[in-house]
């Protein structure tokens, strides 16, 4: 059974038993966070689409750990007028443990 979530403004496809990381989100480590936003649920050949969610369905979670991702370089240029711009981003996460997804 695998579920199409939302968090953070970005869709995800998960499996119960599975590591993900998704935007930042404020809970502690080791604690358990539930996920309504539940835009489809499919099992084999069978897939329920919400319109825009599933009712009734909700994916658990626990928080493994937070973290930043690589640095991301930006580096800007203009040829012959003497103009470079060098900047670096680091984009917080959130690792979660998908433990069981209730349809």
């Amino acid at each position: 059974m695998y579920a199409v979530i939302k968090t953070g403004g970005k869709q995800y496809k998960v499996v119960a038993g599975e590591k993900i990381k998704v935007e930042q989100i404020a809970a502690d480590v080791g604690s358990e966070i539930t996920i309504s936003e539940v835009l489809a649920v499919g099992a084999g050949e069978q897939i329920k689409f919400g319109a825009p969610l599933v009712t009734g369905a909700s994916v658990k979670a626990t928080v493994v750990s937070h973290g930043r991702h690589d640095k991301v370089r930006i580096f800007k240029m203009r040829r012959r007028k003497h103009y470079q711009k060098r900047q670096g981003h680091r984009q917080n996460y959130t690792e979660l443990q998908i433990s069981a997804i209730e349809a």
